[in-house]
């Protein structure tokens, strides 16, 4: 009941103890209408109607703005006296939980590229207020709603391309210039793995490799593999500017196949 408009059936405001007693008004009778009066003071089901309507638009106003005080408020819920600044790995997972949504889960990937975060299990102060800015969201209940607006981030080919080059240098050790396998291996997982038909045996190539890390050339061209060649790998070019780890990869699936044929 919004405002607190009490209505009879008739169209007439009531005593609000008839309402709530379930009697009958102590009167029914009609006051004679003013015909000077204004529009709003002859028909107070309108005026009362106006006034309500304009009450729920201020509401929905009031929910809908963005309050970079407010923002900054719910990222302190995250963060210790000693980095203010700075939301770790205890607040991620805490935050995480807020959200429901689990650290690992790809959109968790999405929110950090719209961030621009640099370092995977941390966001600072300034790249949350970026991100959640960028997204109008100052609460758990506005990040919440637009949860699926970052999942579907994913099925536009230039976002995901976007995000998957971003999820390199996202999660790779600051201090080397590569990503290190089992990383590369975790990441590969979570954004092609249930869309890459190739996946299984990719990652069973990896496992069985000389590769203990993955360089961004490599990182992007695996992308490119994955977007391009056949199942059946019909339509891969030898003399193609791959990696080697691709063409290794190739040789070893043909090869693999090869061997279960001949079983």
């Amino acid at each position: 009941m919004l405002g607190g408009v009490y209505y009879h059936q008739t169209g007439l405001v009531t005593d609000k103890r008839d309402i709530v007693s379930g009697e009958m008004p102590r009167s029914k009778r009609r006051a004679p209408a003013d015909m000077s009066a204004p529009d709003d003071d002859r028909y107070p089901t309108k005026r009362l109607r106006n006034s309500t309507n304009s009450r729920r638009y201020s509401r929905l106003d009031e929910v809908s703005s963005f309050s970079q005080k407010k923002c900054l408020t719910w990222f302190r819920e995250y963060t210790c006296p000693d980095e203010p600044e700075v939301l770790g790995p205890e607040g991620m997972e805490k935050f995480c939980e807020d959200i429901g949504v689990e650290p690992e889960n790809v959109v968790m990937l999405v929110l950090a590229y719209r961030m621009q975060a640099r370092q995977m299990g941390f966001f600072s102060q300034e790249e949350w207020v970026r991100g959640l800015t960028d997204l109008q969201c100052d609460s758990i209940q506005k990040l919440q709603g637009r949860l699926e607006q970052l999942r579907c981030m994913l099925n536009d080919q230039h976002s995901f391309k976007a995000i998957y080059r971003y999820a390199y240098d996202f999660a790779r050790d600051k201090d080397q210039r590569s990503m290190d396998m089992e990383t590369a291996k975790a990441m590969l997982q979570l954004l092609l793995g249930k869309h890459w038909p190739l996946y299984a045996q990719f990652s069973q190539f990896l496992e069985q490799s000389k590769y203990k890390v993955i360089n961004k050339d490599q990182w992007c061209n695996i992308l490119e593999f994955s977007r391009t060649i056949n199942i059946d790998l019909s339509n891969y070019d030898v003399d193609g500017a791959w990696p080697v780890m691709l063409d290794e990869f190739v040789e070893w699936l043909k090869a693999s196949r090869d061997k279960s044929d001949i079983s």
